[in-house]
């Protein structure tokens, strides 16, 4: 064949009105809109055919030259068992681990014992110089940072070398446990100046977050969760203004944390929403350098089914792979049996070798922002922005998110929403593979942890109604 062929040769011209008659056709006169495109919870329109966005914003993690942070989640009651999985997870390729203390509304029932003690020994034989140490968002957040100094102080840790994440957010812990320890006044008084040495050039971490899992676990949209994490991080910005701190250098301590479901291109919107969004709140702030935002992503638990719980490997992988390409700087992948009880050794490593795979064998950090120019993914970054800060505008009109909670508004918004998924999933507009469609036909037995469920916390003196979390798979059965 003549080489000269090829180089002669061109494709037809195509624009979007001969793609549209073309696919009309093929449509046989079925309407196109109802056919090809949809709508997010949001209500935001997704098109069949974008086109390629010129001139786009680069959105990268925080340090694009470096890859994620392969976290895998400790949340076993028993430290000394804990502990044996934290080191078989870092020795087998994990780069970071995340602390789950019972009692939070992320531990889905289980957790570790909130003392002192459990600290110490699950991070026996731990070099935390060398990994990335989040502790995730519970009651007693703020007595576990003093318990992380205590921990390093006698180990001679240099701070300069450490990565973590302290995961204090009081609104998420109301929203999750429906109660606080103190009441906003004295929480608005006393956190910044109890703090102030954790907001340190010579500390680099993360110290106050803003996590939206708790309202996505409960059935908020992405607006939400996005403009619910915009009113955290502006409720923390006031924090400091009211103290008489400079925001900008609380700015770099405060990081987020989302969640990521099976809609891989939701997903990656999201995060890089996100931190446009975090930029624009700084500016509007006063903020002369904005600090980039610093985000840990988690699978989604809302989205977990307890039948069939092998096809939830393909959903963790697919949020996953979401998390990589929209640049979250840290990962967690929940096991495919979480919805069964404690994940074993096998649910956990497999976990754990799903990011593994797509960080060294797919290389998707290779990347700074695949998604930048892409017609959909920046469409749906944009529109994304615009929804979060009108939901951001809403729970400030509320108060700030704290009161729109205690005044149970947020609440009631997200619950609407969950029920309207559920509806649709009710209905059969939507599908879950493995329970409303190709269901397994005979249940198979799922190996898990024999472990006790922990209670949640039932002190505090500012209350509201909590938030509860019922996954998806349970809301359309309950809408039946």
């Amino acid at each position: 064949m003549d080489s000269s062929l090829i180089k002669e040769t061109e494709f037809a011209a195509i624009d979007r009105d001969i793609w549209v008659k073309l696919a009309q056709k093929a449509l046989k006169g079925a309407d196109f809109d109802e056919s090809l495109t949809s709508r997010t919870d949001d209500n935001i329109k997704i098109e069949p055919l974008y086109e390629r966005k010129r001139k786009a914003q680069l959105t990268p993690r925080k340090n694009p030259a470096q890859p994620w942070r392969i976290v895998q989640r400790i949340d076993d009651p028993d430290p000394a068992r804990a502990n044996k999985q934290l080191l078989e997870d870092l020795e087998n390729g994990a780069t970071g681990i995340a602390l789950v203390f019972e009692g939070a509304p992320n531990a889905f029932g289980y957790g570790l014992p909130s003392t002192r003690e459990a600290v110490d020994e699950v991070l026996y034989g731990v070099h935390l110089d060398m990994i990335h140490l989040r502790m995730d968002v519970h009651p007693r957040s703020r007595a576990c940072a003093d318990w992380f100094v205590d921990y390093m102080r006698p180990r001679d840790v240099n701070p300069k070398t450490l990565s973590f994440s302290l995961g204090i957010d009081p609104a998420a812990t109301l929203a999750g446990t429906g109660r606080l320890r103190m009441t906003l006044a004295a929480l608005k008084a006393s956190l910044p100046q109890s703090l102030s040495g954790f907001f340190s050039p010579d500390l680099p971490g993360i110290v106050l977050e803003a996590d939206g899992r708790v309202y996505h676990n409960a059935g908020a949209t992405e607006a939400q969760e996005l403009g619910a994490m915009l009113s955290i991080a502006a409720g923390h910005f006031r924090l400091f203004e009211e103290a008489r701190q400079p925001i900008v250098y609380a700015a770099p301590h405060l990081g987020f944390a989302l969640s990521l479901d099976q809609d891989q291109f939701l997903s990656i919107a999201k995060i890089r929403a996100l931190r446009r969004l975090w930029a624009r709140l700084q500016q509007v702030c006063g903020s002369v350098r904005p600090a980039p935002a610093v985000i840990h992503a988690e699978t989604s638990m809302r989205m977990m089914t307890k039948r069939d719980p092998e096809t939830n490997i393909l959903r963790t992988t697919i949020a996953a792979f979401a998390g990589a390409v929209g640049g979250a700087d840290s990962i967690a992948i929940l096991p495919h049996t979480i919805t069964h009880g404690l994940p074993d050794p096998f649910a956990r490593r497999l976990a754990r070798n799903t990011q593994l795979i797509l960080a060294d064998e797919s290389n998707l950090a290779f990347v700074a922002d695949p998604g930048c120019g892409s017609g959909a993914v920046e469409g749906l970054t944009e529109a994304l922005c615009k929804a979060a800060w009108k939901e951001f505008q809403a729970l400030e009109r509320d108060g700030g998110i704290l009161k729109s909670l205690v005044d149970g508004k947020f609440q009631a918004r997200i619950v609407e929403a969950r029920n309207r998924r559920a509806a649709e999933y009710a209905s059969g507009k939507r599908a879950i593979v493995g329970t409303t469609i190709f269901p397994p036909k005979k249940e198979r037995p799922v190996r898990v942890i024999d472990a006790p469920h922990m209670p949640m916390p039932t002190d505090g003196v500012v209350h509201c109604e909590p938030l509860s979390f019922p996954r998806i798979d349970e809301t359309f059965q309950a809408a039946e």
